[in-house]
């Protein structure tokens, strides 16, 4: 079982063999040479494989607008998932399996745009999805069933849909029990919430105060051809998504891309020149860079998994900032604490991360229902551990990017029944996603130490 902090980790996961990745035959820069590789990520998913690690694999050897391509697929792939799966049940009588079970998702993953926003005219789609099975020598007899069971969905799309969308996951594109859940924690919001999760959400970049200022920096921004407009204090909102490195300043460590709800919790810590304070489950640090880029601090920032660790050394390389990297368990602290009392803490514990699901769609389909309550039980270790840490009258900033109460407000509401030295101050709580909007899922509580 792995024991990693940071916004989310498996609890059990299920060991998948990414597949020999043959030879493709395919043109690198033609569309079924990208579905060919997104299919091969999403198949790597539905066997339990997170999707960025599913991607880097199966995107191996292909060109940056291949892999790029690959991920938009995939990623489409995954946000509407319960849909294509129904459709692909209600269309073959005998489901298909890797490969070409991923062509088929990701195809129909796009045949579902409106027709407007179509990215590619439908019997195109279909004759690049018969390329990209036909090319591998293991499926290509199944070219023929790929191109019957797509153009059958084009004949019968409208009704076809409209029976599928009885079933709650294939509506909503969540494992059942997950909507269950999100129905029961928040009855006025839900349907909102589970709808924000199957969209994009914004880039939002952090302005570095150290380098730049919001105002210089969408200068820059805008004389790249890069719309964008202010968020609150540093933030800056993209209009559309760019890779990191079109963004002016980004290598220089002048930008950095994260959430606007991950941005409240440096300001929230309220840490202050010369304090001793702890990012426990830092990696991969951007909560340890804001900190940084805010005061000047002593500050240790703490990660269980050594090469998690590593994204922490190379996100403040780029920031020209230091601090203590420590690998260890935040649950533990005789593996890391030398016993000096910290002055700030923050604690972004592993959780579900439902609150994350628009940038990280594959979470929803690998996390299970009975994961909930082991991580509640992680969550009540580690801030018991770390408050021992804690000097008195210092404070710590209790943080996940989950949805689920049993994570956020029941353990703040747990945390001052077990700690009778823990007074709880203000702070957001509960963040909640909604379509179009600002910021992902966040929970938020702070208490003083009496």
């Amino acid at each position: 079982m792995p024991a990693w902090c940071g916004h989310f980790f498996f609890l059990r996961p299920r060991r998948a063999a990414l597949r020999f990745m043959p030879k493709s035959s395919l043109n690198p820069e033609g569309l079924a040479y990208s579905l060919d590789r997104a299919a091969r990520a999403v198949d790597a998913v539905l066997s339990g494989t997170a999707l960025p690690a599913a991607l880097s694999r199966a995107t191996i050897g292909a060109p940056p607008s291949a892999r790029a391509a690959a991920q938009d697929l995939s990623y489409r792939a995954m946000r509407r998932l319960g849909t294509t799966r129904a459709l692909l049940a209600a269309l073959a009588k005998q489901a298909p399996a890797g490969q070409v079970r991923g062509v088929l998702l990701c195809a129909l993953a796009l045949l579902l745009d409106a027709p407007g926003e179509a990215a590619y005219p439908p019997f195109t789609l279909v004759d690049q999805a018969v390329a990209a099975v036909a090319a591998n020598v293991r499926t290509a007899s199944a070219k023929g069933f790929v191109n019957a069971v797509l153009r059958r969905f084009l004949r019968e799309q409208e009704a076809l849909t409209a029976r599928v969308m009885q079933e709650p996951e294939a509506r909503w594109n969540y494992p059942l029990w997950w909507i269950d859940a999100v129905r029961r924690a928040w009855p006025a919001q839900w349907e909102s919430i589970l709808a924000a999760g199957d969209t994009r959400g914004p880039l939002t970049v952090r302005v570095n105060c150290r380098g730049t200022t919001p105002e210089a920096a969408l200068a820059s921004l805008r004389a790249a051809g890069l719309d964008g407009e202010p968020g609150d204090a540093m933030s800056i909102r993209l209009a559309r998504a760019v890779p990191v490195e079109r963004l002016p300043g980004f290598q220089q460590g002048l930008l950095s891309v994260q959430d606007a709800g991950a941005q409240l919790a440096a300001p929230l810590l309220r840490a202050a020149d010369g304090m001793r304070v702890l990012d426990a489950c830092a990696a991969p640090g951007g909560k340890t860079g804001h900190l940084l880029e805010m005061a000047d601090l002593d500050l240790v920032a703490l990660e269980a998994d050594a090469g998690r660790a590593e994204r922490i050394h190379q996100n403040l390389d780029r920031l020209g900032l230091r601090a203590t990297i420590r690998v260890g368990d935040a649950g533990d602290p005789a593996q890391w604490w030398d016993g000096r009392p910290f002055e700030r803490i923050l604690a972004d514990v592993p959780c579900s991360a439902s609150g994350i699901v628009r940038r990280h769609p594959d979470i929803r389909w690998l996390r299970r229902a009975d994961d909930i309550p082991r991580l509640v039980e992680t969550q009540r270790r580690i801030m018991q551990a770390l408050w021992s840490t804690l000097a008195v009258g210092g404070e710590l900033l209790y943080v996940t990017c989950s949805i689920f109460p049993d994570e956020n407000e029941a353990q703040a509401q747990w945390f001052e029944r077990f700690s009778p030295d823990a007074v709880r101050l203000d702070a957001p709580g509960q963040l909640l996603p909604a379509p179009g909007g600002a910021h992902d899922g966040f929970f938020y509580a702070r208490f003083r130490k009496r």
